[in-house]
């Protein structure tokens, strides 16, 4: 059984990225070989030359919500909300599934400052709690542009001046579809202008939707892993993405999922027979080292926290059966590795952090 001590690894302080790269793209990337271990060191504006001709890139277009809420209960008291689910819409508003500080009972009243927006809490479960606000879809969000506040990870502590700039770099180029109470960091590296070039080098982009909540960002607490329960997290592969993938997968063309939380849509949709079966529901897959991967051939990711979900999804990439690498530590994994070179090169980690590309070797491009 593996345990959470097998995925540590010591940061220093000093590499946690607390500001973006500006330009977005001028981020570092390195690369790893995931077969040969073999790291380089690059940008993010290299991607273009890294892929070839007929890769495909898959992107989560979710769009990070206002989905923190400072109110008061109208029996007295503040409260922090933190929205992490739609759970239901319904004619008198819609119910999320949210932590809340300090933790709310049933029938307890929220109001908020700035809007005319209220929330009830209507169920208990053990640190979460379903609260019931009363708006829903459009309005909720125009009220949540008056009252709530961006979710940034709290290792960035914003300051007044600087709250609404972060706020804004904190969402991708690509972000459409509203829900996530995070983002998918692994695409927020990308331009216009990075855009504009891996397509005029004949690199493909293609769309899901997985709206990021607890079941991503989630300490593991169980020391034996296998142990942990994911939160489930809304996501959507439309029809013809996955025909589309489908049709690129036979022509043996690479897909290269962008981030985590793409990578388990893609796993999740994906049949024994390596094919993807368009999907819109919930899912709780937890990728760890064991998994054999069934669709996804690269993958570009950040930096991400020790004993995190996260991580245990890269050194899973990296590990056997998906390669010859029998896991027994991150540190000794080739993904464990990277990181320790990327520590010596003092490369930014986490949210706001570099890049990380990992793929087979480059086979020969393909003529398309």
């Amino acid at each position: 059984m593996l345990k959470l001590s097998q995925f540590t690894y010591d940061l220093p302080e000093k590499l946690i990225a607390k500001q973006p790269v500006v330009p977005r793209d001028h981020s570092r990337l390195l690369r790893l070989d995931r077969l040969s271990g073999k790291i380089s060191h690059h940008h993010f504006y290299d991607l273009p030359d890294l892929l070839q001709p007929g890769d495909i890139l898959v992107r989560n277009n979710t769009k990070v919500i206002p989905a923190r809420l400072i109110g008061k209960k109208t029996s007295g008291g503040r409260v922090e909300i933190l929205m992490s689910k739609l759970v239901v819409v319904a004619a008198d508003g819609e119910v999320w599934e949210c932590l809340t500080h300090p933790g709310l009972k049933p029938g307890q009243e929220v109001v908020f400052t700035g809007s005319d927006l209220a929330a009830v809490c209507v169920a208990a479960s053990g640190y979460t709690r379903q609260i019931r606000f009363n708006k829903s879809g459009s309005a909720l969000l125009a009220a949540l542009e008056k009252s709530g506040l961006t979710p940034l990870p709290p290792y960035i502590d914003p300051s007044e001046e600087t709250s609404g700039q972060l706020a804004e770099q904190y969402q991708t180029i690509f972000a459409k579809s509203p829900g996530s109470a995070a983002a998918p960091t692994a695409g927020l590296h990308f331009t216009p202008e990075l855009d504009h070039r891996l397509t005029e080098t004949g690199i493909q982009i293609a769309e899901l939707t997985l709206h990021v909540g607890l079941g991503t960002f989630l300490p593991v607490k169980e020391e034996e892993i296998a142990n942990h329960q994911m939160h489930t997290e809304k996501f959507t592969l439309p029809e013809t993405t996955a025909q589309f993938l489908n049709q690129a997968k036979a022509a043996g063309r690479r897909i290269i999922a962008v981030g985590t939380t793409t990578t388990r849509v893609l796993e999740a949709c994906s049949t024994d027979a390596g094919l993807l079966e368009p999907r819109t529901g919930e899912t709780d897959i937890f990728i760890y080292p064991g998994y054999r991967f069934r669709f996804v051939d690269g993958l570009i990711t950040n930096f991400h926290l020790p004993e995190s979900t996260l991580l245990m999804l890269v050194a899973a990439f990296v590990s056997a059966p998906n390669t010859k690498q029998k896991f027994t530590h991150f540190l000794e994994s080739s993904v464990g590795k990277a990181y320790t070179e990327a520590i010596k090169n003092e490369y930014r980690f986490y949210s706001f952090g570099d890049g990380m590309l990992i793929t087979d070797p480059t086979p020969p491009p393909l003529h398309i």
